[in-house]
């Protein structure tokens, strides 16, 4: 599944009083590194099975990616499901799909707008082809339901089209279970539930040093130290000197989005789905905020740049896939990044006795980091071992400078790829419209020749026609 972001809008939590440095020494039972979306589900959890928790983060909440997203959520990992089973084989990847649907639930759970007011919970989302594969959607669709036990619904072209308004796509498989929330509101209302169930976040507190050995673990901060039976690291790519060998084991992807301005009712004329869509090669993910607004994202990219340069970027993809809605004015440009791993799968898991990490959730959703920091907390907390699934997903260096630029490499291929076999898609369906219409003009000339008179052979002599008798 694709990372998504979350409109720019305020949040009530954005200026939450009760998060400061920490400036003082501490004794936990757990450390949590890093304020993301991972982090805090652990922090959660523990401090909800009775734990005594502390996060670090060396920014502030959701600072990142983890604060900068759509809000679509739904079941799966960014590794296909047909290279999930061949890697892990069909009983464990069963198992790894349940529990990312476990994650979606979790999300469902705790984005109430009593816990979360103006969490704005709309369902379903749309994943379409760029090109014309019915079979291959038959096949995923029965395996999804089949052998996954998820509910879909597979949509044909011209249902497609119907909803979304546009000629570029083709076939989609519909997830109604899967919704979309304000990603935003989220990692906020997460830090607050997370203070009310014990659980203490120091924000501007950036992790020193790290020393892992003995039964207590010690961490060192700019202004105080911290000891705790167990450390969790869910600071991805942000990890710092002190972790960089696990850092470099994420290729750092950034990617950016857009909400327009108010569009008016044309934007609902076109775009008949409430829900998000998202294309089948990872380049567009979009979806109706506030009623009348689009939020897109842009294609990714490996390096760093500032987010208004990609606001024309996404201006041009709205107006190829819409080409009715023209240049859309741009309201908000903003993104982050995200830590992607060779594999295409989290890293979760114990990394030495009391060392846990949780990262890797670039290209994942939120249902995924919402599992991860469940399935941490109660393998702390209760011993479970359901986090050896993930062991055949070693941590595999990402390649540095070289692998970014690679991965850029890569990516510009991809998308170049996308497009040449998008436009060989529209083309194939062109020719196939206008042989039929060939046809059909052909028959029914066919039809009128069989109505008229057969024609007289060449040098034949022209029947005389019998004249009527002259009257006296």
């Amino acid at each position: 599944m694709l990372e998504t972001f979350t409109s720019a809008t305020n949040s009530p939590y954005d200026d939450a009083p009760f998060r400061s440095r920490l400036s003082f020494d501490l004794d936990v039972d757990i450390c949590v590194v890093g304020a993301g979306l991972a982090g805090l589900t652990v922090a959660l959890e523990a401090a909800r099975l009775g734990a005594s928790v502390a996060v670090l983060e060396g920014r502030h909440v959701g600072w990142n990616a983890s604060g900068h997203q759509l809000g679509t959520v739904m079941p799966g990992y960014s590794l296909p499901i047909g290279d999930l089973i061949e890697r892990v084989g069909l009983d464990d990847a069963r198992e790894l799909w349940a529990m990312s649907k476990e994650g979606a639930d979790y999300v469902r759970a705790a984005a109430t707008e009593e816990a979360m007011p103006g969490i704005a919970l709309t369902e379903g989302a749309l994943e379409v082809s760029n090109v014309d594969v019915g079979e291959m959607l038959i096949s995923r669709l029965q395996t999804l339901s089949e052998d996954f036990e998820t509910e879909v619904e597979g949509w044909q072209l011209d249902r497609v089209r119907d909803q979304l308004g546009t000629a570029r796509y083709f076939h989609g498989i519909y997830y109604p279970r899967a919704f979309q929330i304000d990603g935003r509101k989220y990692i906020h209302g997460l830090a607050v539930l997370a203070r009310r169930a014990g659980a203490r976040i120091f924000e501007d507190t950036p992790v020193v040093s790290i020393d892992s050995s003995g039964i207590r673990k010690r961490i060192v901060t700019p202004s105080a130290r911290l000891r705790a039976s167990h450390i969790v690291l869910t600071g991805n790519v942000h990890l710092g000197t002190p972790l960089r060998r696990l850092s470099e084991t994420l290729l750092p992807v950034w990617r950016y989005a857009a909400v327009t301005e108010p569009l008016g009712d044309r934007l609902g004329e076109i775009l008949a789905f409430k829900g998000s869509v998202v294309d089948s090669d990872g380049i567009d993910h979009f979806r109706i905020v506030d009623g009348d607004r689009l939020m897109w994202a842009s294609p990714e990219t490996t390096w760093d740049a500032r987010p208004r340069r990609f606001g024309p970027v996404i201006q041009r993809r709205i107006a190829t896939i819409f080409p009715q809605l023209g240049k859309v004015p741009i309201a908000d440009v903003f993104g982050g990044a995200v830590g992607v791993t060779v594999h295409g799968m989290p890293q979760i898991g114990q990394l030495r006795k009391g060392l846990w990490v949780a990262s890797g959730f670039g290209r994942q959703g939120l249902n995924t980091s919402a599992m991860a920091g469940q399935v941490i907390a109660r393998s702390i907390l209760w011993g479970e071992d359901r986090w050896k699934l993930f062991s055949p997903f070693e941590l595999v260096w990402a390649g540095g400078v070289t692998g970014r630029v690679a991965g850029h490499l890569i990516g510009l291929w991809g998308r170049g790829h996308s497009a040449a076999a998008g436009a060989l898609a529209r083309y194939r369906e062109g020719a196939r419209v206008r042989e039929r219409v060939r046809e059909a003009r052909l028959a029914e000339a066919n039809r009128q020749a069989g109505t008229r008179p057969p024609r007289r052979p060449p040098g034949e002599p022209r029947p005389v026609r019998p004249q009527p008798p002259r009257s006296a």
